[in-house]
């Protein structure tokens, strides 16, 4: 092949993969919540087809992101982080390395990557953000957060899986120099700064709040429930949730003027009422039974699906007064998704289960065992083109969940 040829068509594949989709944690909104249709209401007993592995990843408990082009995945390979690019079908196309991971306790790579208009970010566990190209893995810029902004560890490693907004980028330092930054997409030049709240961020991963005339940034910092103001990155308001230790890894929920947030070892969950103009919020329940600790909540139909912590149950709570409907101690602690109204839970012990919530009970209607990887099953299951991704230390595997 001569050389315009090549250039060629590599112009016309990386235009491809900058208009392909968005790639983010917890799906489409961030809320875990899917929409894909066409998939099987039911497992053989042996789980669904699996399509595809890879077991060299290395250590991790990130999850995949996956876009019309591409899988993209982390893991580190002795104390190096690597980012992983595959096609659809399992082909490993590039691996590229930037930079060390965390191997104090819990080894691995943490943040998933966000993929937007071929480029893909995301945060090391010192919390080094990076910016890549999709098609192959040339970095095209870094910020270290520690250095820049004075970002610090709470225990085990920084964990943020980024969000983004149109062309901006946020980030949570919890540092001396900030508590928030605003970088730009393209170049990863500060757009803004928030003033230091004294708050170390804590594994949480914001969300957006999007109001008439306001959006505002959301997280879960050391102490306290936190809201910025996304255009200038004041902070608006606060709302003490702590705990020891300072561990608040799951992505708050918001819908219709409230704010659903859930923290485990015991802190349990708590809903608050953001004001019509955003500025403030306050308290409508707290529930200390359902205290997930990584592994997210779904909301569907006026109820809210997790397990618990300390109290190992999965449970189901009314959206508006937080009351307890039913619970099960099967299942719990997992992570959970859902799409066309059933629930994905993948629990710690290793299953995969299939589950239909009905207005009393829930009712599983298949399981099956991951058969590959090692260490805790903390990775989020994903769900893109009836394809269902699970992730379980140096393993991923590709299962097709697709309908008859």
């Amino acid at each position: 092949m001569n050389k315009a040829i090549s250039i060629f068509l590599f112009i016309m594949l990386s235009a491809s993969i900058s208009g392909q989709d968005i790639a983010q944690w917890r799906g489409p909104d961030r809320n875990g919540i899917y929409n894909e249709t066409g998939l099987l209401k039911k497992w053989p007993d042996s789980g669904p087809k699996l399509l595809w592995h890879f077991d060299e990843l290395g250590e991790g408990f990130t999850s995949a992101a996956i876009t019309t082009n591409g899988v993209f995945i982390t893991g580190m390979i002795k104390d190096k982080g690597n980012i992983f690019g595959f096609d659809q079908k399992g082909k490993l196309l590039w691996k590229k390395e930037y930079g060390s991971e965390w191997t104090d306790s819990h080894n691995g790579v943490r943040s998933t990557p966000l993929v937007v208009k071929g480029h893909i970010y995301f945060m090391s566990a010192f919390g080094k953000v990076v910016c890549m190209n999709c098609f192959n893995g040339q970095t095209i810029w870094t910020v270290d957060m520690a250095t820049k902004y004075g970002a610090r560890n709470i225990e085990w490693g920084i964990t943020e899986n980024l969000l983004f907004d149109e062309n901006t980028l946020y980030c949570t330092p919890g540092g001396y120099g900030a508590s928030m930054v605003a970088l730009d997409m393209n170049t990863g030049q500060e757009i803004w700064k928030s003033k230091s709240n004294s708050e170390k961020s804590a594994y949480c991963s914001p969300m957006m709040i999007k109001l008439a005339d306001k959006k505002i940034i959301v997280t879960i910092m050391q102490n306290s429930i936190c809201g910025f103001d996304a255009s200038t990155g004041i902070q608006l308001w606060k709302s003490e949730f702590r705990m020891d230790p300072d561990v608040h890894p799951n992505t708050p929920v918001y819908i219709d003027g409230y704010l659903y947030c859930g923290s485990g070892y015991g802190l349990g969950s708590v809903m608050l009422k953001v004001s019509a103009d955003g500025k403030s919020v306050t308290q409508a329940w707290k529930n200390a039974s359902c205290d997930p600790r990584m592994g997210g909540v779904v909301v569907l139909n006026g109820r809210i699906y997790g397990t618990g912590d300390r109290n190992r149950k999965l449970f189901c709570l009314d959206w508006k007064t937080g009351k307890e409907l039913y619970s099960t101690k099967e299942l719990s602690p997992a992570n959970l998704i859902a799409d066309n109204g059933l629930l994905y839970i993948y629990s710690e012990s290793g299953k995969v289960s299939l589950v239909e919530p009905q207005a009393d009970k829930f009712n599983v209607l298949s399981s099956f065992s991951v058969p590959s990887g090692a260490g805790p099953h903390w990775a989020h299951l994903v769900i893109k083109d009836k394809k269902l991704y699970v992730r379980h230390g140096n393993s991923l595997m590709v299962y097709d969940i697709a309908g008859n």
